[in-house]
């Protein structure tokens, strides 16, 4: 009889209670594990793009660069929070194109985008992207004084400013590229939009 209660009395516990706790210790453990790596991979990002630096393009699909331009309606996204998003060709009665180009500072200081130190912030080149000359490709920009005048005061963190482009194609169907560069203390990409006016 005394080995039957002494067997019961150094029996492991294993009561609902004892196996419940163990099951909710598990999950809060790998829990935590997971959010250990999920936050190492982050930090890990992070120190990449300070690496390269702010002003670098971080895009899904084409890179906005001369070999491979956005599209109309597409948006350049910069690693410090900056949009730049080109909207579609508009054509007018006399012949003209309107085309916008919106800013969105996601950053966390103000965007001066018209700063005489810096210049280039907005420029129109006929022909594809990446194309010296190509006859008949001529485009005019008509509107180029009131587009520095908009892009002259700074942009406040959070806010977005919209800069009207208009365009004469020397021809219907002509296409043109924008070079966007905003201006950066350091150093930002150029994003390159190609458009096909008509």
């Amino acid at each position: 009889m005394d080995t039957e209660e002494e067997a019961a009395a150094t029996a492991p516990d294993v009561s609902p209670v004892a196996s419940a706790r163990g099951f909710y210790g598990c999950v809060i453990a790998l829990i935590a594990f997971f959010t250990l790596i999920a936050l190492g991979a982050h930090a890990l990002t992070e120190f990449e793009k300070g690496l390269d630096g702010d002003g670098q393009l971080e895009q899904p699909g084409l890179a906005g660069s001369v070999s491979q331009p956005l599209g109309p309606g597409t948006t350049a996204r910069y690693e410090d929070g900056l949009w730049v998003t080109v909207g579609r060709p508009e054509r007018h009665d006399d012949g003209t194109y309107g085309v916008t180009v919106t800013f969105k500072n996601g950053t966390d200081e103000d965007l001066r985008l018209g700063d005489e130190e810096y210049s280039g912030t907005l420029d129109v080149q006929p022909g594809e992207s990446g194309q010296d000359y190509a006859p008949g490709d001529n485009v005019s920009w008509l509107n180029r004084d009131e587009a520095a005048s908009v892009l002259a005061p700074p942009v406040p963190e959070g806010e977005e400013r919209t800069v009207p482009v208009r365009l004469k194609p020397e021809r219907k169907g002509a296409p043109v590229t924008l070079e966007v560069t905003p201006p950066h203390s350091g150093y930002r990409e150029s994003a390159y939009f190609q458009l096909t006016l008509g």
